[in-house]
């Protein structure tokens, strides 16, 4: 087919729109008989967002329309038609009340503003649904422990939307440390740096109240990150600010997650203009430094097909520097990274919800998450180190 490229399971077509916008995935007829193929092996979980603002259309839809074990079935809008006009078999529901009474669907995801994801999540799990809450999990231990127990009475799986695991980055930094290539970690960095100093044009995200902040925003992607990596630490320290003008919420953290042998700090700003390397690994036997690479979030806001062959890899020049000492011999080289995949994420969530398997994403580290982040505002507040 001209102007399209091949790859696996699909025919892409790139048209752009006349301003020059968004590239188009366009499946044919090999990926529709392979759906089919597929499903009538397996169980299909009708599924349902509850919204289709970025997260909606960019983290969600893309991976549930292509994963063969979803099907992409409801959405609520309350006035537009965003989502049938990329996806036409979506049912479009107007209030939220009446998407949960749709006993067909199985699975809610809560994608909405922060301050909304105990609420709603509530009502999902009430209705019977299975439900994967955006992150934060919620705004306090408290709504975060409820929603566990209501999970438990319903029978329902509980998840939270940790898709950051399954960046081509932290899954190298993650190989690095399991495979003791530094041997014992002693000390750890990991930041998410930007240099941006404009206002977000979403309101809710600027203006004061449960949820808000930097910290329950980029901080619990690398909290997670970091109790993947390192556990759960024993006591933290604190310091959070309000650096951009006009804003009314922290924008500036960073965290010293304090264990009984080691060190890791957590650092997030919006006036970094020169990148430092994303995460910094020392060990007793070596170093390891990694950039933030993973380019999965921008190809998403492109519209780039998933199921692309070069989905989840990074430039070379993106590689890590490994510095240690192996067999003897000290090493200094740059060295492959992991293939990501936000793919990954659903892919668990659909073994846990088919085949009853372990959540590798469960409430329980959504809670755990929340009771570092309100451990650290705690240290803030009474600037000292505060166990947790």
């Amino acid at each position: 087919m001209e102007g399209t490229e091949k790859c696996s399971l699909f025919y892409l077509a790139k048209p752009k729109t006349r301003n020059g916008g968004f590239i188009f995935c366009i499946t044919f007829h090999l990926c529709t008989l392979y759906k089919i193929l597929t499903s009538l092996s397996m169980q299909t979980i009708k599924t349902a967002l509850s919204s289709f603002g970025m997260s909606g259309w960019v983290f969600h839809a893309p991976f549930l329309n292509l994963h063969t074990g979803y099907e992409l079935y409801a959405v609520w809008e309350r006035s537009k038609n965003l989502a049938v006009e990329k996806y036409p078999n979506i049912i479009t529901y107007r209030t939220y009340e009446e998407m949960l009474a749709d006993e067909a669907i199985q699975l809610v995801i809560v994608n909405t503003p922060n301050f909304t994801h105990y609420p709603m999540a509530k009502q999902a799990l009430l209705a019977g649904k299975h439900v994967v809450v955006e992150k934060p999990f919620t705004c306090t231990t408290a709504e975060a422990l409820e929603l566990i127990e209501l999970a438990g009475t319903q029978n329902k799986i509980l998840s939270v939307f940790q898709n950051r695991r399954w960046d081509s980055d932290f899954k190298t930094v993650q190989k690095v440390v399991t495979e003791k290539l530094l041997s014992d970690i002693v000390e750890a960095e990991i930041h998410f740096d930007r240099f941006n100093g404009v206002l977000s044009p979403k309101a809710h995200k600027e203006i004061p109240g449960p949820g808000t902040g930097i910290l329950y925003d980029l901080g619990s992607h690398l909290i997670d990150q970091a109790i993947c990596l390192f556990g759960i630490p024993t006591s933290i320290f604190a310091d959070l600010t309000t650096m951009r003008p006009m804003s009314g919420v922290d924008d500036y953290m960073d965290l010293l997650l304090i264990y009984p042998t080691m060190r890791v700090r957590i650092h997030g700003s919006y006036f970094i203009r020169e990148p430092l390397p994303s995460f910094i690994i020392h060990g007793t036997k070596g170093s390891f430094i990694k950039p933030r690479a993973d380019n999965q979030e921008p190809r998403l806001v492109a519209s780039e097909c998933p199921a692309m062959a070069d989905w989840g890899t990074e430039p070379d020049e993106a590689r890590g520097l490994l510095h240690t000492e192996k067999d003897g011999v000290v090493i200094k080289e740059n060295i492959p990274t992991e293939r990501g995949s936000y793919m990954g994420y659903y892919d668990q969530l659909y073994n846990a919800i088919a085949h009853n398997e372990p959540l590798i994403v469960s409430a329980a580290d959504g809670l755990n998450v929340i009771r570092i982040i309100e451990k650290a505002y705690q240290s803030n507040t009474e600037k000292r180190v505060v166990e947790i």
